[in-house]
């Protein structure tokens, strides 16, 4: 990893300076010098400006004239070489921080995500290898151009806050990678929704684990990263390993139960029914936004939480108190926050009702 205050000179001299020395010392011509190394004297001369490199093979002639050892010329030459490129990166840094300027870099560093620092330059530096990207042109063909079509199929172009989006998506990326899943199978993915249906009724301490540990066991990555201001995101599926791993990727938005698992069986619902070669980011507008496959999950969502025939059951014999609810909940096989949320979205109940019953999120301890 690159250390952002890691010494380095601010300019080293071309090795033709020291051969210029040298052949002073030695009264030697650069026109003598270039009859006895057999290279011609423009080669020379363009060396002694600082205009031409020294090769491994000049070396090794210097070396036979001036019994200075090769490595001693390729040292200075690598030397020079470097300091010339890191004069040309701070010229890149330099030029990105307007850019790291629009990351939510407080948060990031507050989450652990990048180090905390208030210089600019650094704060490049840092977000560049979070990203694992050179440049921050590099960033914008990745997340803007969609250059990188194998790895990264949707634009954010188009959305309010494609900075803060995209650290986000590199969070949830990170955190898979450190993961280890069985090959994908959608069979097996549809064998555990049962339980996975189960886990949302009774929503035990430890469900995200649990919820991590059967997906896994179907090829299925799960993971969580808290919203970042201006990335409003519930949640993301996508196809990760060059097409091979399903990844979803969840926040605890709204910190409400209910609709962390709605989030969660839609993004399902987007793994089963839809291609591998598609991202799609929940409640957030971009280019290749397609309503009629959110619609689908959302229709899956419904099925596998609280279903529309449950739901006209509930409607018609009555709701009018919590134990009613919960025995509901508990008929169903589903949270009964499930069904408080759907009563309260079509304000068939104000939000002040049968809060509750509506359990808080808080999965900071999963990040």
């Amino acid at each position: 990893m690159m250390t952002a205050n890691q010494y380095y000179p601010d300019s080293v001299s071309h090795p033709g300076e020291t051969l210029r020395e040298k052949l002073e010392e030695l009264n030697i011509g650069s026109k003598a010098f270039a009859v006895r190394t057999g290279k011609p004297e423009k080669t020379i001369s363009l060396i002694l400006s600082g205009e031409s490199a020294i090769t491994p093979d000049m070396a090794v002639l210097f070396e036979s004239v001036l019994k200075i050892p090769a490595h001693f010329w390729m040292r200075r030459q690598n030397l020079y070489d470097e300091s010339q490129a890191r004069q040309k990166r701070k010229a890149v840094i330099q030029e990105a921080i307007p850019w790291a300027k629009d990351f939510p870099y407080a948060q990031m560093a507050k989450r652990g995500w990048v180090p905390a620092t208030r210089k600019a330059e650094e704060k490049v530096i840092y977000l560049l290898e979070f990203f694992g990207l050179a440049s921050h042109k590099a960033w914008e063909s990745y997340y803007l151009k969609s250059k990188l079509k194998v790895e990264f199929r949707v634009s954010l172009a188009h959305t309010k806050t494609p900075h803060a989006l995209s650290a986000w998506l590199r969070k949830g990326d990170l955190l898979a990678a450190d993961m280890q899943a069985a090959d994908y199978a959608a069979k097996k993915l549809k064998a555990i929704l049962p339980q996975l249906k189960s886990l949302m009724a009774v929503q035990p301490d430890d469900f995200f684990t649990q919820i991590q540990q059967l997906c896994l066991s179907a090829g299925v990555k799960v993971v969580y990263t808290p919203c970042l201001p201006k990335a409003p995101i519930n949640g993301v599926a996508r196809w990760i390993e060059n097409n091979t791993t399903p990844l979803i990727q969840l926040s605890d938005r709204y910190k409400r139960n209910d609709v962390f698992w709605f989030s969660f069986f839609h993004e399902l619902g987007h793994i089963l029914l839809h291609g591998k070669k598609e991202v799609f980011l929940e409640n957030i507008d971009y280019e290749e936004l397609d309503l009629e496959k959110e619609a689908q999950a959302d229709a899956f969502a419904i099925e596998w939480t609280f279903s529309e025939e449950q739901e006209e059951e509930v409607v018609q014999n009555g709701f009018a108190d919590v134990q009613t609810i919960l025995s509901y909940a508990e008929k169903f096989n589903t949270h009964p926050a499930m069904i408080i949320g759907r009563l309260q979205k079509k304000q068939m109940i104000p939000y002040s009702a049968g809060q509750e019953l509506i359990v808080k999120i808080d999965l900071g301890a999963a990040e």
